[in-house]
């Protein structure tokens, strides 16, 4: 146990044994080389129970242990409810005395999120300790909470004057500003409350589609479209203008695509950035709004959906000073999420990290974020050459598309820079042979390619309603299951309630790992397939998209319907 105190946390945590000694001794390095303070990593890791490390925590710093689940939500002091600071240091404030503000923490010893809240309060921050996972529960109550009764608040005339904003403008577009035959009163509220019931419904795309005879508008909601209202066919054009307003398109051009953006302001804490595309169709224009809510984007690599052993593939990977990590997959299959979670880890103020992306769909503070803008010559090659000349450690490209901006990324994963990108193919090992097709020679692949993921999002069976399913063995066979297994295998499926979506409410990264093992990098050098470089991926231990959706089946995470609809035999 070289490097443990012996009369600190990690090692009592080793003789409790909550930690074994190998797993503790990475954790002290690893915290230490990222500048975190220990228990923090221990949470955000979630490599101890939170009762046991809570436990540990106040034994080790001699501070009583706080129990929350009697906690009255409404005796918190309202206004030091700071929302930013809550959800980014996990603590919150539950008592104001004086000069004092009390702070509900699971970890004292974050003393950047104290100096924080005392820079923002004016007020001395006294810590309580308690468990994590009690504590995440209290703040999604509470934020929950707010958020319903500020919606709920919203009457007719409220609506109205909802705070929308354009990318370019800092004021608010008022209707009474445009007028009064396209943009009337009741199309305003409608439109909104169109935005604000996705935004209530966790929609991540809002479709408006006019028919001949029919008006549609769905919704998509972990990944599926819904439905949601049939507004007469009538009201089309003024309700495209009206959006196409306030993202600030060209509301009298109708025959090409438009692309549009604009914010809604909810609170002084929460801002919502949506995506506007306009598409000419025969019966008039379809609009598709993008929901950028920040408060969705679980920026941590505990909550993707690795398995233990991908994400100490994964880890060691972007730890490493130089090389190419690629992220492949569909459209909307979570690509972003995984390198955003990437890169907010490697975000400290030691690193210079600069990404480029078309367009930046999320934000995030100590990154040096470019959108792509061709028409005046900024593309994804041209934001990398100046990258280069800008002394980064940390490069983020959007996608490669080209063979030009693959062998820049290529030239700067092995100059000493460690590039993250996305590629668009079905598997890790079709990733290899895109990259080849491309024209990028085997040679650079080999030596600078260090990792390939390929992801799918599988939607989460509800934990309210799941049920049990009986399923004959032979289809489980079949299906990929051994036959040892299947004797004692339970497995749930969906059933719908008022927690959920049709008994499915969130989603899970399902995941293809290859690691670029010597034997791979020999394997490329003398132009194996994709098969051939699968084999090898699997005889070091790979697992198939398949084989890692089935392991979420037998976990009850998910549905075997489900993983047959997001992946193959």
């Amino acid at each position: 146990m070289q490097g443990i105190p012996p009369n600190g946390l990690a090692f009592r945590l080793i003789q409790e044994g909550s930690l074994d000694a190998k797993t503790a001794q990475a954790a002290v390095e690893d915290s230490k080389s990222q500048q975190m303070p220990f228990i923090s990593y221990l949470i955000r890791e979630k490599l101890v129970n939170p009762a046991k490390l809570a436990n540990a925590v106040s034994q080790d710093l001699g501070l009583a242990l706080f129990d929350l689940s009697a906690l009255d939500l409404t005796m918190l002091p309202s206004k030091f409810l700071n929302e930013k600071l809550i959800h980014k240091h996990q603590m919150l404030p539950l008592l104001h005395k004086g000069k004092y503000l009390f702070i509900a923490t699971a970890d004292p010893t974050n003393q950047a999120g104290l100096d924080e809240f005392k820079f923002n309060t004016g007020l001395s921050p006294q810590t309580i300790l308690v468990e994590i996972d009690k504590l995440t529960i209290l703040i999604e109550q509470l934020l929950t909470a707010q958020e319903t009764a500020a919606l709920g608040d919203l009457t007719d005339s409220a609506l109205d004057q909802l705070a929308i904003t354009t990318e370019a403008a800092t004021d608010p577009i008022n209707s009474s500003d445009i007028d009064s035959d396209i943009d009337d009163a009741p199309i305003v509220r409608y439109v909104n409350k169109i935005v604000l019931d996705a935004i209530n419904q966790n929609a991540s795309d809002i479709h408006l589609e006019p028919y001949e005879n029919n008006y549609r508008i769905r919704y998509r909601i972990d990944g599926i479209l819904y439905t949601i209202a049939n507004p007469p066919v009538n009201l089309a054009n003024r309700i495209t203008a009206r959006i196409k307003i306030i993202a600030q398109m060209d509301i009298s051009e109708r025959r090409i695509p438009q692309d549009g953006r604009f914010k809604m302001v909810l609170s002084k804490q929460r801002t919502i950035d949506f995506r506007v595309n306009s598409c000419p169709i025969v019966n008039g224009e379809k609009i598709v709004i993008r929901i950028l809510d920040p408060s969705h984007n679980i920026l941590t690599i505990g909550n993707l959906g690795f398995d233990d052993a991908q994400k100490t593939w994964f880890l060691k990977a972007i730890n490493k000073p130089q090389g190419m990590v690629l992220v492949t997959g569909p459209t909307g299959s979570g690509k972003t999420i995984t390198l955003y979670a990437a890169l907010n880890l490697l975000n400290t103020e030691a690193i210079n990290i600069s990404s480029v992306e078309d367009p930046v769909e999320i934000y995030l503070e100590g990154i040096n974020q470019v959108n792509i803008n061709p028409k005046a010559g900024l593309t994804f090659s041209t934001a990398l050459r100046a990258f280069l000349r800008q002394d980064p450690d940390v490069i983020m490209v959007g996608e490669i598309r080209d063979l030009t901006t693959a062998e820049i990324a290529i030239k700067a994963a092995q100059t000493g820079h460690l590039v993250l990108s996305t590629l668009h193919t079905n598997s890790a090992a079709e990733s290899l042979v895109r990259l080849i097709n491309m024209g990028v020679p085997q040679y650079n692949i080999a030596t600078s390619l260090v990792l390939i993921i390929a992801q799918r999002l599988a939607r989460c069976l509800c934990e309210h309603c799941k049920i049990k399913l009986s399923i004959p063995q032979p289809i489980l066979l079949k299906e990929g299951f051994s036959a040892a297994e299947t004797a004692h295998l339970i497995l749930y499926g969906p059933k719908g309630c008022e927690h959920c979506t049709q008994g499915y409410k969130g989603r899970i990264g399902i995941f293809e790992v290859l690691y670029v093992t010597e034997n791979i990098s020999d394997l490329i050098m003398r132009g194996g397939n994709a098969l051939d470089l699968l084999a090898c991926a699997r005889s070091h231990g790979m697992l198939t998209l398949r084989e890692s959706g089935l392991n979420k089946v037998r976990l009850g995470i998910t549905s075997l319907a489900e993983i047959n609809s997001v992946t193959t035999d």
